[in-house]
């Protein structure tokens, strides 16, 4: 069963939770327990596929799920026709203590995929399963890639509508390009004039508006969510914590019960917090690297044990992080102080009407015990892509090169040679200026379209350019909305006809 965060105090299925995406007091649902594997149960996932493991690890948080329900599901979104590599999400080794998770081979090139093609999924199940009649309004803020997952995983699913908003001049040229020309009869995509914790604060206040709500209720619409704060987008992305795990186990490289470390480019502190559960699942994890960009709240989070959003607010090489408001941090709260909803509602209090709020020192040790945290500039992720592609021939995107260096720097700084794993969340295609930019030391010249961009990022690596990112130049542009923040609602109205 699932809680809010926040002291409701009605408890929901995992389905329940899946549909509804917030608490009605606006906390974010978390389980009762979680559930513990054992080393021995873990080996027995040894040689399966993704998709097994999925099923195995999925089956125990989703527990009202039947096991044909979720594995039609997951066979549904990770099949070969969506992601371009059999294993999903590959791990590929770089020297002796180091792999690269490459959690982007789905259809939008994004890490996201790894939940939002199975999300869908999930809610059109949960909906057959509660015989709900209403249809689902799917609200998304973005700050670059769960906006196109979103819109992909959801285009023309029956019973559902999806709005996705994303920060006008805070995404990159190719994340705009593949919202902006999304196809489905049921996507609307809007640019808010502002950055990305507008937009998610402006998602927050629909979800929070008992009377909005009520409007929608009378005309069979119901509000969900396909941002983290949805359990159904957070639960898929323990899997492959379980399943990296697994595939560096096989190749004898650490053995069954070692420790590793994983590091990871963290804004809304999703991605990372999967992590987090998975160690308390039982998967053997030392430190959990949180990786920022000059928007490094964070880090000094991590650090002091505040967080403090008052601060400036920059647009970097590393988009999908310039984030100040990590909604995820909530429940790794809830968790640490021992489900005590009163503590961590003050807090969330606290941060929107005064912009921050601090954590006692209990708390603060434990999150020094699981968590390291550090960030770098523009510069320093430019240089990291150039000695990484000159040192190993592999090419990073921004947000993983972030996640390389601070794990680097951690390992110097520790002495800690504990063997990490660096999640990779976004193909360099994505990102194509910047690390064209980094591996050759010169900006691409004014004027280049991203396709001519993509050829050559190509020709000068080798790689292969992602299908869907190919394809893009074909493709004839949809959505062209643009609103303030303070007029998204109005927006949603708009779409729905209201």
């Amino acid at each position: 069963m699932y809680f809010s965060t926040r002291g409701a105090k009605n408890s929901v299925s995992s389905a329940q939770a899946i549909i509804a995406g917030m608490a009605t007091d606006g906390g974010l649902f978390v389980p009762k327990d979680l559930p513990k594997f054992e080393l021995t149960e873990l080996k027995g996932l040894l040689n399966k596929s993704y998709q097994k493991r999925a099923q195995v690890i999925l089956g125990r948080l989703l527990a009202d799920y039947s096991e044909a329900e979720l594995h039609q599901c997951i066979e549904a979104a990770y099949s070969s026709n969506k992601f371009d590599h059999s294993a999903v999400a590959p791990l590929v080794e770089q020297d002796e203590t180091t792999a690269v998770l490459e959690l982007w081979h789905g259809p939008t090139s994004a890490f996201k995929d790894m939940a939002l093609q199975l999300l869908p999924q999930l809610l059109a199940t949960a909906l057959r399963k509660s015989d709900d009649t209403d249809e689902i309004v799917i609200l998304v803020a973005t700050s670059g890639d769960t906006g196109k997952a979103a819109l992909e995983g959801f285009q023309d699913v029956d019973q559902i509508k999806i709005i996705t908003f994303y920060p006008e001049h805070g995404v990159s040229a190719i994340q705009k390009l593949q919202m902006v020309t999304q196809e489905g009869q049921n996507v609307a995509v809007i640019a808010v004039k502002g950055n990305f914790d507008d937009a998610q604060s402006g998602v927050k206040e629909i979800f929070q508006d008992k009377g909005f709500q009520a409007e929608l209720s009378r005309k069979a619409f119901q509000l969900s969510s396909a941002n983290s704060i949805n359990w159904g987008r957070l639960a898929p992305q323990i899997v492959y914590y379980f399943s990296a795990y697994l595939d560096w186990v096989k190749t004898g490289r650490i053995g069954w019960g070692q420790k590793v470390n994983f590091a990871v480019p963290t804004g809304n502190f999703g991605d990372i917090l999967a992590g987090y559960y998975a160690k308390e699942m039982g998967l053997p994890v030392g430190k959990l690297i949180c990786a920022s960009n000059a928007n490094n709240v964070l880090t000094d989070f991590i650090h002091e044990g505040r967080y403090d959003a008052k601060r400036p607010f920059y647009q970097t090489a590393s988009p999908s992080m310039d984030i100040l408001i990590s909604s995820n941090l909530e429940r790794l709260l809830y968790h640490l102080t021992q489900g005590d909803t009163a503590l961590v509602k003050g807090w969330m209090d606290e941060l929107k009407e005064t912009g921050s709020y601090e954590v006692s020192s209990a708390v603060m040790a434990k999150i020094e015990q699981n968590f390291y945290a550090a960030w770098i500039n523009d510069e320093q992720t430019r240089a990291t892509i150039q000695a990484v592609y000159q040192q190993h021939h592999y090419v990073l995107d921004p947000h993983t090169a972030v996640a390389w260096q601070v794990a680097a720097d951690y390992r110097s700084a520790s002495g800690d040679d504990t063997p990490c794993i660096i999640l990779s969340t976004a193909s360099p295609f994505k990102f194509n200026a910047s690390v064209l930019h980094a591996i050759t030391g010169q900006l691409p010249a004014t004027g280049q379209s991203e396709f001519a961009l993509l050829g050559e990022l190509a020709r000068l690596t080798g790689w292969k350019i992602p299908k869907g990112l190919a394809e893009l130049k074909d493709k004839s542009v949809y959505h062209e909305q643009s609103c303030l923040p303070k007029n998204m609602k109005q927006k949603v109205a708009q779409v729905l006809n209201l």
